[in-house]
């Protein structure tokens, strides 16, 4: 069994599998707002994942429910290595030193099981929480990102380029981010943050392989280097209308 492994300052693969909670930023890109016809959110939107959902390096292909419209979303993600609790928006420095390090995600969406729960009004967990629906990178140290709005998170499907912009674009900065969140709930260390995905999402189907990374000053990171296959489902489940 992987154990919880979170002391001095190091964050570790294992520790990456136990996290107490994952935090996702929604429509936090005003372009990718724009492809999904939402509306622009006031303040920062945010929703979680299952720690279940997390696929380490290594450990396979992201797995394709069957009747699922399979979607990929590139991240940035945050690992918090302190207690974060009621933090001020306007304290950069304290956001900034609540950072343990980071990683590259793919929040892999249930798109069809998503766009109809938008229009019930029902709740999301289906869409984005499904086994292997979040993709991790190796961890980056803190050091290897001077300026996490200052990088480019790109992804590829086979050899095209899906997604490819600047966390400069964010509507919502990471001192905001984890303001709102903490004044809702405690972050606490190995705790993850996704910032939300850039425009460019779209559908992947078994087969294809996914290729991601992150650039700063335009040299690529190599922990941040991702590349995972799809492959379809042999479960019993099957997408149904609610």
């Amino acid at each position: 069994m992987v154990s919880l492994i979170f002391r001095r300052g190091l964050t570790t693969m294992a520790s990456i599998k136990r996290a107490n909670k994952i935090v996702c930023i929604g429509r936090n890109y005003a372009d990718h707002i724009t492809e999904l016809n939402s509306a622009r959110p006031k303040q920062p939107f945010f929703f979680q994942k299952p720690t279940s959902s997390i696929l380490l390096p290594g450990q396979g292909n992201v797995i394709r429910p069957k009747g699922v419209d399979l979607h990929y979303e590139v991240e940035l993600a945050l690992i918090i290595g302190k207690e974060v609790k009621d933090l001020d928006a306007a304290d950069e420095k304290g956001a900034l030193d609540a950072i343990e390090s980071y990683a590259l995600s793919i929040d892999m969406t249930a798109r069809n099981t998503q766009n109809e729960a938008k229009k019930k009004g029902l709740p999301w967990d289906i869409s984005k929480g499904f086994d292997t629906f979040l993709p991790l990178s190796k961890v980056i140290p803190k050091s290897a990102i001077p300026d996490p709005h200052k990088i480019e998170l790109y992804l590829k499907v086979n050899d095209q380029v899906r997604q490819n912009d600047s966390t400069e674009l964010m509507l919502f900065r990471i001192p905001r981010i984890l303001s709102d969140i903490s004044k809702v709930m405690t972050l606490q260390p190995g705790d993850i943050v996704l910032t939300g995905t850039p425009k460019g999402v779209g559908p992947v189907v078994p087969g294809e392989t996914m290729y991601a990374g992150i650039k700063v000053d335009g040299k690529e990171l190599e922990e941040a280097k991702m590349a995972v296959g799809v492959e379809e489902s042999t479960s019993s489940y099957v997408y149904r209308e609610t």
